[in-house]
């Protein structure tokens, strides 16, 4: 990034003082209105880029009439970015290239804390100006410095430090429980920091920050909160200065927590709820829409989770629990739909309507609307004014997950802020303007992700990343980490994690930081989509680092479509292509559906072997193919290089619930039974391939969400989960929000309003044995967690695979086992000959379980003929 270090920053910063300013503009002269863009970005010391300047001498404008003796300005020559330039910032490198004067560099640090314009004349003279983007240039000069600087309250022997980094800033003070106190700034690191006694321990905070803003065009005085704060006030108006480690803070055994056995990713069973989803009408609980609801060990919510626990699921992943923006944490300032919703038809309007007019007010957010990161969201807490409470709670309930047999995954949400700029849900913006968030070219913030998109690959946003995790992880006994977008950041940024986290053991921190789990988002879209601004963390690029990333090519092969059809009822394997046909011409005709089909056939299949890009098998058209030569439209399906790179599922928060994606896509008269057995037979295809797996929490319980594709403020009523099943699935809760899915409507309205499609106590208990006995096939075959494509190539096959390969039926040979996943509406027959006169029977767990059906299985030894029920995936191990 930085082309020389011929200067150390106390040089820079010494030479400042003693320097001999340029001749000022006269006093009276103000300067021209700050330019609505910011297209010049000074990078490094050294080097400015402007896109669609003149190849001519520049300058850089600081000063402000009324501050300090005027305008003053830094002389530009063009000139080309070094190679490491270019490597550091290749979306620039075809943009005009300045350095600045060496004469001018004495200048730098006070320019980067005033307002700052580039200005060149242009081809008539007239001078062109826009604003200058630095975030480079203050990695460069102040990054190596502060890298190493603690950051918030830091206590040493009962004292605190805080400390906040905000080298632009004129001035930083701490208001501290209604008083104000000066802090010093070093500037070396621009670090600003203030040391109390041990009397401020838990009183209330701000940083009162005077920082040039760009977006206001103007010197601003901000109160902020603290971006590295560990404790909040309700509603996040003040930090407080906590200290983690208070013996207080920590509920009864904490320090002896005893976790279940570490799982490695590569057989990970996951489940993925959110916390107020879980217990908020749950009659049983005591606790309900809080923290401690995981400590009801009787009620129905954590019997269900003990019972998925002995089965085989080892981890519980939480939709985020970190500060949220847009919640209000009082629940004497929650609202609450004052319509009787239970009492409207299932295919009406009323419902979403009365839901929405409280939306912005209620309780629900799914949580990716992120404020500060390290600190838990206090609407789960009894008390959201006490640490105790936040703190405190949040712990206790990673015990309670931890004592019925799970481990714990928190959903972290680092790609965006809830807010940017002035605005009061503004934190590091409103510190360092114009540094934390990624800038396009002109100078706007990014919003790829849905909102102000962070840049990890600055320097200290990333070390934010880095350092909140590690807090989660020490303090919080964390067991793994969900990324939402990844992709969205470096590669390098991940990796920081993986080895800060490695480098955490039981003895100096008391966590194994090499057992905790990390897996996220690997899409590839926006402003960095393509590697264009680093090397990302996408599926492709984080193959072969051990940290998963979601593979949305089998799941769409066993839904069918994607999840931004116009028509819903586009079918997949799972869901009745071509063997059991709906109405929709989205669909094609009987031989397009046929072809597509076994496409999806090899794309189930390579997600079987954990998503592998060099396995090699017959695909359906008899070639021999690997992983990756299998198209996904139009990108390799196979991505990884080991089974534990891959994260196979086939449902989860975003879309609809695998039970609401069925009612789209298999036929209306569909009975609810059949309906019951395509969902486990979808989940089957992820439960029982190689790598991890996740499934949303209730989907085994056949969860509907009333059809709603993306239920993130719909509130308790289209989110809720029912543990017991006389209460129903969800489904026929009225029409879906409007926001997101009224497109959906016409489809919708009638299987709302169809009451066969509300499935009784009998099917929802029956997917979920059927579903647990899986997960039990899984945890106790060890073929299931082979760890190297090596290991499945020799181990794992598909001997039918080629041109008479059954559609809707994907048979697997796994070591001794042979599994059949039969999504046809028929009993299917397949011959493996080369296993004739070998004995195999039904696996002992199906043979003993709760499937009544899947016991008809059969195995003819004198021809190798495995006989399959209708909507069964059958198991089978040798004898």
């Amino acid at each position: 990034m930085r082309r020389t270090l011929r200067r150390t920053v106390a040089a820079v910063a010494m030479a400042l003082c003693a320097a001999v300013l340029p001749a000022p503009l006269p006093a009276n002269a103000a300067p021209p209105p700050a330019p609505a863009t910011a297209a010049a970005q000074w990078i490094d010391r050294d080097t400015v880029v402007w896109k669609d300047a003149r190849r001519a001498d520049a300058e850089l404008e600081f000063g402000t009439e009324g501050e300090g003796p005027g305008v003053r300005r830094i002389r530009l020559t063009p000139s080309a970015l070094t190679p490491a330039e270019q490597a550091a910032y290749p979306h620039l490198r075809n943009f005009p290239a300045f350095a600045v004067d060496p004469r001018d560099r004495k200048f730098t640090l006070t320019a980067l804390r005033d307002r700052l314009v580039a200005v060149q004349p242009d081809a008539d003279g007239r001078r062109v100006s826009t604003g200058v983007q630095i975030p480079g240039v203050l990695d460069d000069l102040y990054a190596p410095a502060a890298a190493g600087t603690p950051l918030g309250p830091v206590f040493r022997r009962g004292r605190p430090t805080l400390s906040v980094w905000a080298p632009t800033a004129r001035t930083v003070a701490l208001e501290l429980d209604g008083r104000t106190v000066p802090m010093r700034r070093d500037d070396a690191s621009g670090v600003w920091q203030a040391r109390g006694p041990r009397g401020w321990a838990g009183k209330p905070y701000r940083y009162v920050v005077t920082v040039w803003a760009p977006t206001a065009g103007r010197f601003v005085t901000n109160k902020v909160t603290d971006p590295y704060a560990t404790a909040l006030t309700a509603d996040s108006t003040r930090s407080l200065v906590v200290d983690l480690a208070d013996p207080r803070l920590a509920p009864k055994g904490w320090d002896r927590l005893k976790k279940p056995a570490a799982v490695p990713l590569n057989r990970a069973r996951i489940q993925e709820l959110h916390i107020r989803d879980f217990s908020v009408e749950d009659r049983t609980s005591r606790h309900p829409g809080r923290y401690l609801a995981f400590t009801d060990r009787r009620s129905d919510g954590m019997r269900h989770l003990k019972a998925l626990a002995d089965a085989g699921t080892s981890y519980v992943h939480l939709l985020p629990a970190s500060d949220i923006a847009t919640i209000p944490e009082r629940r004497s300032d929650q609202a609450r739909p004052d319509c009787d919703l239970a009492a409207l038809p299932a295919d009406s309007e009323r419902q979403q309507e009365c839901v929405g007019k409280t939306a912005a007010r209620d309780a629900y957010n799914w949580g990716y609307d992120p404020f500060h990161y390290t600190v838990p969201e206090g609407s789960y807490a009894s008390d959201p004014d006490s640490p105790r409470s936040r703190t405190g709670e949040f712990r206790r309930m990673v015990q309670g997950l931890n004592s019925a047999g799970l481990r714990t995954v928190m959903d972290v949400v680092y790609n965006h802020t809830a807010a940017s700029g002035q605005d009061a849900l503004s934190v590091l913006d409103r510190i360092v303007p114009g540094y934390y968030h990624r800038l396009l070219d002109d100078g706007s913030v990014a919003t790829s992700t849905c909102c102000a998109n962070t840049a990890p690959e600055h320097t200290m946003m990333g070390r934010l990343v880095v350092d909140s995790i590690v807090t989660w992880a020490r303090q919080y006994k964390i067991d793994g980490f969900r990324f939402d977008l990844m992709g969205h950041h470096p590669k390098a940024n991940i990796l920081a994690v993986r080895k800060a986290l490695d480098a955490l053991t039981p003895a100096k921190d008391g966590v194994d930081g090499q057992a905790i789990v990390l897996y996220g988002e690997g899409w590839n879209f926006g402003e960095v989509a393509n590697d264009a601004r680093f090397v990302q963390a996408t599926q492709r690029n984080m193959a072969g680092t051990g940290i998963a990333t979601f593979n949305d090519r089998a799941r769409d092969a066993v839904r069918g479509g994607g999840p931004f059809d116009a028509d819903p009822r586009v079918q997949g394997f799972a869901s009745g292509l071509h063997t059991d046909p709906n109405t929709s011409p989205a669909n094609g005709t009987p031989a397009e559906q046929r072809a597509r089909l076994l496409h999806y056939q090899d794309l189930l299949k390579v997600g079987l072997t954990g998503n592998l890009a060099d396995y090699t098998f017959t695909d359906t058209s008899g070639r021999t193919v690997k992983g990756s030569d299998v198209d996904y439209n139009g990108s390799p399906a196979g991505y990884a290089a080991a089974p534990g790179d891959a994260l196979a599922y086939v449902d989860a928060h975003d879309n609809e619930t695998l039970y609401d994606a069925l009612a789209y896509k298999l036929p209306p008269g569909t009975p609810a039974a059949d309906r019951a057995r395509m969902q486990v037979v979808a989940l089957a295809t992820a439960a029982l391939s190689q790598g991890p797996a996740l499934s949303q929490a209730g989907t085994d319980l056949l969860r509907s969400k009333s059809l709603d594709r993306n239920s993130h403020d719909s509130g308790d009523w289209f989110n809720a989960l029912h543990w017991n099943c006389r209460d129903g699935n969800g489904f026929g809760r009225g029409l879906p929000p409007a926001a997101d899915n009224k497109d959906k409507w016409p489809y919708a309205r009638p299987l709302l309003a169809d009451p066969a499609l509300r499935p009784g106590c009998r099917q929802i208990t029956a997917a979920s044995a059927a579903y647990r006995d899986l997960l039990r096939i899984h945890a106790t075959e060890p073929a299931f967690g082979l760890t190297s494509t090596d290991a499945v190539q020799a181990a794992l096959s598909f001997p039918l695979s080629g041109t008479e390969e059954t559609p809707g039926v994907v048979t697997m040979r796994l070591g001794e086992l042979v599994v059949v996943f039969n999504a046809t509406p028929q009993r299917q027959l397949q011959h493996l000959p080369s296993l004739a006169g070998q004995r195999y029977g039904l696996h002992r767990v199906q043979a003993r379980g709760a499937d009544p059906v899947v016991k008809t299985a059969s195995y003819e030894k004198r021809t190798g003929t495995f006989g399959v029920p209708a909507r069964t995936v059958a198991v089978f191990a040798a004898r």
